[in-house]
C-alpha cells in the first residue's frame, strides 16, 4: 500500500526522490537582501527550507531515478495517530476492533490485487463502520453523565479517526501522482489538526489512569510538546523549490492562519479547562489563582522560547523586533512564572527545609527562583556572550547561589562554597572551562552532603527494606555521577571510556534503587505499609529517559557501542518489573538481555560486514534482520539448554525465534531501512551512489507475498509447539485455520497466478476448505464429523470449476486478438492449468496423509484398548511361539473391528482417504503425461501413493491391511502395459493416412514382433499381482516356467517399455520366491 512503483522495493539500489524535504533550522537565519527594515541588521525569521538542501539534493540524484515523494513526516505522526488510535480501540472494546480488523485486511487483500482504488476506499469504510461502532458499544454514555460532555467525547473521537483516515491515504502513492493538490491539502489539514485533537486524547488517557485533580497540567504538557512536533515550520513532503519554482520560497505545510490558531490553542484551551473543570474552587485560595496563572504563563514562556526556532513567523518577519518581543514578554511572564511556583510549589511542599525566618525567606526565595529563571532564560535565547553581559550572568549565579545557601540554612561560617560555586558554574558556560565545571560538582556535591545529614541523618526510618542512612549515602552517590558524567562527555574522546565507565555506573545505581523502591514495601521503625512508595509510571520515565540519553550520545560519538550495548540492557531490564513480581527479576532480566542481544546490540556492523563480503554487496533488509534473529536465538540455545530445560514454554519460543530468522533469511521480505539499519556505516552502504552504476536496476516480481508465507509458517509453528493453544480451544482452532487457510492462499495466489485475478475468489476458497478439513480432522471437535465431508465435497468441486474457468475467460479474452496474442494466452492457461493440478494433487496428497494418520492412531488405540501393543507383538524371544501366534492373530482382526466402530463414528474417512488418494494418482499421472511425455521411471515414484489407500465399506470392502501392496504393484504393471501397447500404436499410426499395417510391411512385422513379446511378460506380472492380494504360495515349478518368458523380451525388443516389463517380470519372480519361502519358514516355526 505504500508504494505502487515497480522500483520502489529496490531500497538499497535506488534512492529516494531528488525533492525530498529538508528540514528548516532557525539558529542561524539567512539574510534577505531584498527585505527593509528599520532594525540596524535586519534578518528574516522564517528562511527556506529547501533553500540549503537544494544543492546536495541535486548533486545526489544525478545517478538515480526520479520518483515521486513520500510522505517524510510519518517519524513523528505516526506514534502520534497510533497511541491515540490505541486508547480508543480500549474504549471500544471488542466490537470496534473485530471490525476494524476485518476492514483492514479487505483493504489488504485489494491492495495485494493491485486494485488501488478499491484498497483507499476499503480503508475509508472501515474507519466509518469502526466509528459507527463505538459510538454504539463505547461506555461513554455511562462514564459521562453530561449530555454536552458525552457529544464532545463523541467528536473528539470522530476527528481522531479522520485524521487516521488522512494519515493513512498520504501512504497510498497513486494519490500523490494523480492528485498532487490533494496531498498538499491532506498534509496540511494533518498537521492544522493533530496538535488540537491528540493532546485532548492524550491528556482523556491519562486522566483515566491517575485522576482528575492535575488534568489542566496534563493537557498544558501534551499540548506544549505536540505544538512543538507540528506548529513549528516544517517543510512540505510534497512540495519544494526544485518541483514547483515559484513555491522555492514558501514550501512549508501550516500558513499564517493555522500557526495563529495553535497559538491561541496553546495559551487559553488548557486554562479554559482548568476553569471548567474546576470554577466552584477558581477563587478560593491563592493558590488556585497560581494555578490559573501557571496555566497562562507556562505555556507563554514556552512559547516565546519555541519563537527562537521561528514558531511566531507570522507575527513579523524582523528578527531585531522579534528579539525585544520575546525579551519583554519573557520578562515579564518569568516574573508571574516564579512567584507562581513559590506560593503554588516551593512554600506549599518543602517549607519545612526553608530556616530562613519570614518576611526574609520570602526574599531570599524570590531572589534565588528569580535571578536562576533570568540567568537560565538569558542564556538559552543567546544574550550572554560580551564581556559585560557575562560578568553579569556570573554576578547573578553567584547572588542566586548564595541566596540559596542561606534560606536552606547553610551555615554562615560556610557561605562562601555556594559563592564560590555558583562562579565556578558560571565560568563554565562564559569560558567553557572544564575545570570550572569539576570545581563546581566538587563544592556542589559538598553542600547536597550537608543538605542530606542535616535533614535526614538523624532520622530512625527503614525505607525500602533499608535504613535510611543507607538509602541517604546512595542517593547522595547518585547525583555525584549525575553531575560528573556531563563533565566527562566534554573530555577528548580518547578519555571516553570514563564517560561510559560513570554512566554504566550511574545505571547500576538507579536500577538497584529503583528495584529496591518498586519491590519492596515501605517499612517504618513502627510497622508495616503496604502502600506503592514507587509508582510504574517512574520506572518508564526513567526508562525512556536513559534510551533517550544513551541514543543522543552514541550519536554525537562520546560513548562506543559497548557502552550502548550494556545501558540499554540495564535500562530495558527495569521494565521486567512492572511484568513480573519478583525481586530478583531485574538482575536476572540484565543477565539475560547481555547474554542474548549483541547480534542485535554490539556486533549489528560486524554482521552488516561479513554478509557484505559473503555476497559481494550490501546485504537485503530481510537477510540482515533475519541474520539478527537468527543468531539471537542461537545466542539463547545455551541458556535454554542449561537452566530452562525443564521449561516447555521456553523451548518452545525459542524454536519460533529460530524459526522466524531463518524465514527472514530465506524469504528475504521487504523491510523499510528504519527497521534493520541505523548505524551510519549500514544506511551509507545501501545509500551508496555506485549502486545502480555498478549493479543496474534489478527488476523483480513483488516480495510482499513472503510476508504472508512467513505469516502462515509462523503460525503453524506456532500451534505445532502448543505455543497457540488451538488443540483445547475450538474458536480458537476455527481462526486458526481460516486464518491460515487465507495467508497462504492469497501467497498462492500473488506468487503463483499473479495474472489470473478471476481465480483469486476460488483459489483462496480452496486453500481454507483444505486448511479446515486437516485442522479438524487432527483435532476434531463435537460437530466436525458432520460437517467435513461436506467441505470435503465443496473442494471436490472446486476443482474442475477452477480448472474449466481459468481457460474458458482467458480463451474468450483473446479470441479477437493477434495470433502471437492467441499462442501467448495459450500457453500461459496452459502453464496456469497445470499449476493448477499441482496445487490440488498437494491439497488431495495432504488430506489422504491427514486420514491415514488418524485412521493409523485409531488402529493402535483400540488395539491397546483390546490389551494388545501392535508395535511390540512378536518381538519378546521369551514368549512361546504359540502364544505369539495368538498376538498376530488378535492384531490381525483388529482393522475389521475399528472399521465396524467407525461406520457408526466417522464411517466418511476411510472412503474420503481413498478418493483423496486417487484424486492425488490420477493428478500426477496427468501431470506426467503433460511435464514429461509419460516417463516410464515416473510410475515407481507415483505408485506409492496409493499406500495411502485404507478399507472401507463400499468402494474397497475386502481392502485391508494386508493387501496394502497390491495396489502399488498392479498400478506399476498396468501402467506399463497400456504404455507399451500406446508406443506400439503411436508407431504403427501415420495421422490422416491411416493405419500403415500392410501384411508383410514393416509396419506390420513390428506391431506383430512387440506385441507379443509385451503378451510374454505378463503371466509373471499376473502371477505376482495375484501373490500380493491373498499370498498364496505357487509352486516353484509355475515359477521356473514363467520366469525364462521374459528373456525374449528383454534381448529383442523394439520398446523400452517391454524391456523394462520383462526385467520387471523377473525381478517379481525371483521376489514372489523368496517371500514365499520367508512366509513358509515362519509357518514351520510355529508348527
Amino acid at each position: 500500500m505504500m508504494s505502487d512503483e515497480p522500483f520502489a522495493r529496490h531500497r538499497a539500489f535506488i534512492s529516494s526522490s531528488a525533492s525530498a524535504p529538508a528540514f528548516p533550522t532557525f539558529s542561524s537565519p539567512p539574510a534577505a537582501s531584498n527585505h527593509r527594515s528599520p532594525s540596524p541588521n535586519p534578518t528574516p525569521i522564517r528562511p527556506s527550507p529547501s533553500s540549503t538542501s537544494s544543492a546536495p539534493s541535486a548533486s545526489a540524484s544525478k545517478n538515480r531515478l526520479h520518483s515521486p515523494p513520500s510522505f517524510a513526516h510519518n517519524a513523528r505522526v505516526a506514534p502520534a495517530l497510533a497511541s491515540a488510535a490505541a486508547f480508543l480501540l480500549d474504549l471500544g472494546g471488542a466490537p470496534v476492533l473485530s471490525v476494524l480488523a476485518a476492514g483492514l485486511l479487505l483493504a489488504y487483500l485489494l491492495d495485494s490485487f493491485r486494485l488501488k482504488s478499491g484498497a483507499f476506499f476499503a480503508v475509508w469504510f472501515s474507519l466509518v463502520a469502526a466509528q459507527l461502532a463505538f459510538f454504539f458499544s463505547a461506555s461513554l454514555h455511562s462514564a459521562i453523565s453530561s449530555l454536552p460532555l458525552t457529544a464532545l467525547a463523541l467528536l473528539l473521537c470522530a476527528e481522531t479517526t479522520f485524521l487516521v483516515g488522512v494519515w493513512v491515504s498520504l501512504q497510498f502513492r497513486w494519490i500523490q501522482i494523480e492528485n498532487p493538490s490533494v496531498v498538499l491539502a491532506l498534509e496540511r489539514l494533518l498537521f492544522a489538526c493533530i496538535p488540537v485533537a491528540v493532546p485532548a486524547v492524550f491528556t482523556w488517557a491519562v486522566v483515566s489512569a491517575l485522576g482528575m485533580a492535575n488534568a489542566a497540567y496534563y493537557f498544558m504538557a501534551f499540548s506544549c510538546v505536540f505544538y512543538w512536533l507540528f506548529s513549528l515550520p516544517r517543510s512540505s513532503s510534497f512540495r519544494s523549490g526544485k518541483q514547483d519554482p515559484a513555491a522555492a520560497g514558501d514550501s512549508q505545510i501550516l500558513g499564517p492562519l493555522e500557526s495563529c490558531l495553535h497559538t491561541l490553542y496553546l495559551l487559553f484551551v488548557p486554562l479554559l479547562f482548568r476553569i471548567g473543570s474546576h470554577h466552584s474552587t477558581i477563587f478560593s485560595s491563592f493558590s488556585s489563582v497560581c494555578d490559573i496563572l501557571l496555566l497562562f504563563f507556562i505555556p507563554f514562556l514556552f512559547q516565546l522560547y519555541a519563537s527562537t526556532r521561528g514558531a511566531l513567523w507570522w507575527v513579523t518577519r524582523d528578527a531585531y523586533q522579534m528579539n525585544k518581543i520575546r525579551v519583554v514578554n519573557g520578562a515579564v511572564a518569568m516574573v508571574v512564572v516564579v512567584i507562581c511556583l513559590e506560593v503554588r510549589v516551593v512554600f506549599h511542599s518543602f517549607g519545612r527545609y526553608l530556616h530562613a525566618p519570614p518576611p526574609l525567606n520570602y526574599f531570599l526565595v524570590t531572589v534565588a527562583m528569580l535571578g536562576g529563571a533570568a540567568s537560565v532564560g538569558a542564556y538559552a535565547v543567546g544574550m550572554v556572550g560580551d564581556a559585560f553581559s557575562s560578568a553579569a550572568f556570573t554576578a547573578v549565579s553567584i547572588l542566586v547561589s548564595g541566596a540559596g545557601a542561606v534560606v536552606i540554612g547553610f551555615p554562615i561560617l560556610f557561605i562562601p562554597l555556594p559563592l564560590i560555586s555558583g562562579f565556578y558554574l558560571a565560568r563554565f558556560f562564559t569560558k567553557k572551562s572544564l575545570s570550572s565545571y569539576f570545581a563546581f560538582v566538587t563544592l556542589a556535591i559538598l553542600m547536597v552532603l550537608w543538605f542530606v545529614v542535616h535533614d535526614y541523618w538523624d532520622l530512625n526510618i527503614w525505607i525500602a527494606g533499608m535504613p535510611l542512612k543507607s538509602f541517604c549515602k546512595l542517593i547522595v552517590a547518585s547525583v555525584l555521577m549525575a553531575m560528573v558524567v556531563p563533565g566527562l562527555a566534554l573530555l577528548p574522546s580518547r578519555l571516553h571510556f570514563l564517560t561510559e565507565l560513570g554512566l554504566i555506573s550511574h545505571a547500576l545505581l538507579l536500577c538497584y534503587i529503583e528495584d529496591r523502591f518498586f519491590n519492596h514495601t515501605t517499612i517504618y521503625y513502627f510497622g508495616f505499609d503496604e502502600e506503592v512508595m514507587y509508582p510504574s509510571y517512574m520506572v518508564l520515565t526513567t526508562t525512556f529517559l536513559g534510551w533517550a540519553l544513551v541514543r543522543r550520545l552514541s550519536v554525537d560519538h562520546r560513548i562506543g557501542p559497548k557502552a550502548v550495548w550494556i545501558l540499554t540492557c540495564l535500562y530495558s531490564s527495569k521494565l521486567a518489573m512492572l511484568f513480573i513480581t519478583s525481586k530478583s527479576v531485574l538482575w536476572v532480566s540484565s543477565v539475560l538481555l547481555l547474554a542474548i542481544s549483541p547480534p542485535l546490540l554490539l556486533y549489528k556492523e560486524t554482521i552488516f560486514e561479513a554478509l557484505q563480503w559473503w555476497n559481494g554487496r550490501p546485504p537485503s533488509d530481510g537477510l540482515l534482520l533475519g541474520s539478527y534473529i537468527l543468531l539471537t536465538g542461537i545466542a539463547c540455545i545455551p541458556i535454554v539448554a542449561l537452566h530452562f530445560s525443564h521449561v516447555q514454554s521456553a523451548k518452545r519460543f525459542l524454536v519460533l525465534v529460530v524459526a522466524t530468522g531463518l524465514l527472514f533469511i530465506l524469504m528475504q521480505p521487504p523491510i523499510p531501512l528504519s527497521w534493520a539499519f541505523q548505524s551510519d556505516l549500514i544506511k551509507a552502504a545501501h545509500n551508496s551512489s555506485d549502486d545502480i552504476s555498478i549493479y543496474g536496476i534489478v527488476a523483480s516480481k513483488p516480495t510482499w507475498p513472503s510476508w504472508l508465507l512467513i505469516a502462515t509458517i509462523l503460525l503453524t509453528s506456532a500451534a505445532v509447539t502448543s505455543i497457540v493453544p488451538v488443540k483445547y480451544i475450538v474458536e480458537l482452532r476455527t481462526f486458526y485455520a481460516v486464518g491460515v487457510g487465507v495467508t497462504l492462499g492469497i501467497y498462492i495466489c500473488a506468487d503463483y497466478f499473479f495474472q489470473a485475478v478471476i481465480l483469486y475468489p476460488l483459489l483462496v476458497a480452496t486453500i481454507v476448505c483444505a486448511s479446515v478439513f486437516v485442522v479438524f480432522t487432527h483435532f476434531p471437535s463435537a460437530s466436525s464429523t458432520r460437517v467435513l465431508p461436506w467441505v470435503f465435497a465443496l473442494l471436490v468441486a472446486l476443482f474442475p470449476v477452477t480448472y474449466l474457468l481459468e481457460g474458458q475467460l482467458r480463451a474468450k479474452s483473446s479470441e479477437e486478438k493477434e495470433e502471437a496474442v492467441k499462442f501467448t494466452t495459450m500457453v500461459a492457461v496452459e502453464g496456469a492449468r497445470m499449476s493448477l493440478l499441482g496445487l490440488y494433487a498437494m491439497i488431495f496428497m495432504l488430506i489422504a496423509l491427514e486420514i491415514k494418520f488418524e485412521l493409523a492412531s485409531l488402529l493402535h488405540e483400540k488395539a491397546l484398548d483390546r490389551g494388545v501393543a501392535p508395535s511390540q507383538s512378536g518381538r519378546n524371544p521369551g514368549f512361546p511361539p504359540k502364544l505369539r501366534l495368538i498376538q498376530q492373530r488378535r492384531a490381525s482382526a483388529t482393522p475389521s473391528f475399528t472399521i465396524k466402530r467407525l461406520a457408526a463414528e466417522a464411517a466418511w474417512m476411510p472412503a474420503v482417504g481413498n478418493v483423496s488418494t486417487v484424486l492425488c494418482f490420477v493428478i500426477c499421472l496427468i501431470l506426467n503425461m503433460h511435464l514429461t511425455g509419460g516417463s516410464n521411471r515416473a510410475i515407481f515414484f507415483l505408485a506409492p501413493i496409493l499406500l495411502l489407500l485404507n478399507q472401507d465399506s463400499d468402494i474397497f470392502a475386502g481392502f485391508g491391511d494386508r493387501q496394502r501392496y497390491f495396489p502399488v504393484t498392479i498400478a506399476i504393471s498396468g501402467y506399463l502395459v497400456l504404455t507399451a501397447l500406446y508406443r506400439i500404436w503411436e508407431e504403427v499410426w501415420h495421422g490422416n493416412s491411416g493405419w500403415g499395417l500392410e501384411i508383410g510391411g514393416p509396419g506390420w512385422f513390428f506391431a506383430v514382433k512387440n506385441a507379443a513379446l509385451l503378451i510374454l511378460t505378463l503371466p509373471n506380472h499376473i502371477l505376482f499381482n495375484r501373490f500380493m492380494w491373498d499370498y498364496v504360495k505357487q509352486t516353484d515349478t509355475m515359477l521356473l516356467l514363467t520366469a525364462p518368458l521374459n528373456l525374449p523380451s528383454i534381448i529383442i525388443t523394439d520398446i523400452v517399455t517391454v524391456r523394462v516389463l520383462g526385467l520387471l517380470g523377473v525381478i517379481y519372480s525371483l521376489a514372489q520366491y523368496l517371500i514365499s519361502r520367508r512366509i513358509r519358514i515362519a509357518g514351520m516355526k510355529y508348527i
